[in-house]
């Protein structure tokens, strides 16, 4: 798929961090954006969105309702996409079960804070896929048969989980184990669909201060070569190259530098 001003993309969780830098990379192409956020994130997201003629679409991945609409004002200002590119997401840590430390009373990792990670990085990028692909199939197929081209992001913790990672590893597999087969879905339509398992990237999660500096570097030491976190633009340069190459095709890859995580 050629990217240039002819093509609209849709980047969720795209005011910042992964998302922010896909957005930059896409609109260096030309191509036509719509970022979709949350509510909260709304000053960040229209200044990005109005820093490359973009638009600025808030919506909770989590409802149907604030997803449609949001999906409905990108398309009016930017026409049918051909590009999602699945940014949103969130995490939290707590072992499954555990004492606490004063009291040494047992507490469980709560089912309603578990479900939370799966309705926001599993259910909220397959709603989004959906919803996209749905549009998607109305396009005309171009030159090389492309009616669309889909990126997830998923995390290393997909495979490598981490103490306390039950909920985020499980989202985050459940997106890569739903890639082969939402991928073979829409092969018939000319969809692809491929997803990102990004290591240690250096985002605004981190915070930012001497504190948050030496954390990132505590983290590095553990990244093979090079040692150091990865930059979003990273990221965002793997996000194009598995939209514009339309040999790319149901495939999860790791981008990481070569990481292994530990169990903490």
């Amino acid at each position: 798929m050629k990217l240039d001003s002819s093509i609209a993309a849709v980047v969720t969780g795209g005011a910042s961090g992964l998302g922010g830098a896909t957005v930059r990379a896409l609109a260096a192409h030309g191509v036509k954006i719509a970022i979709l956020d949350l509510e909260r994130q709304r000053e960040k997201g229209e200044a990005l969105a109005k820093a490359f003629g973009g638009v600025f679409c808030p919506a909770n991945v989590t409802s149907e309702e604030e997803v449609d609409a949001a999906f409905d004002a990108a398309r009016a200002a930017n026409g049918q996409e051909r590009i999602l590119v699945n940014c949103a997401g969130t995490g939290n840590a707590a072992r499954t079960v555990g004492r606490d430390r004063n009291t040494g009373e047992i507490k469980r990792f709560a089912t309603e804070a578990f479900n939370m990670i799966i309705q926001i990085n599993l259910v909220g990028t397959f709603r989004c896929i959906s919803k996209s692909a749905a549009g998607m199939l109305t396009l005309d197929p171009l030159e090389d048969g492309d009616r669309g081209a889909i990126v997830n992001t998923a995390s290393v913790a997909a495979e490598d989980g981490q103490i306390g990672q039950a909920a985020y590893s499980s989202s985050k597999g459940g997106v890569v184990g739903m890639t082969l087969p939402v991928a073979r879905d829409l092969a018939v339509v000319g969809i692809r669909v491929n997803t990102i398992l990004p290591g240690l990237i250096d985002t605004p999660i981190y915070g930012a201060g001497e504190g948050s500096e030496a954390f990132k570097a505590k983290l590095a030491q553990d990244v093979l070569f090079p040692r150091r976190l990865g930059y979003a633009s990273e990221f965002a340069t793997l996000a194009v190259e598995l939209l514009a190459n339309s040999y790319m095709n149901a495939e999860s890859i790791r981008i990481d530098a070569g990481i292994r995580m530990q169990p903490k």
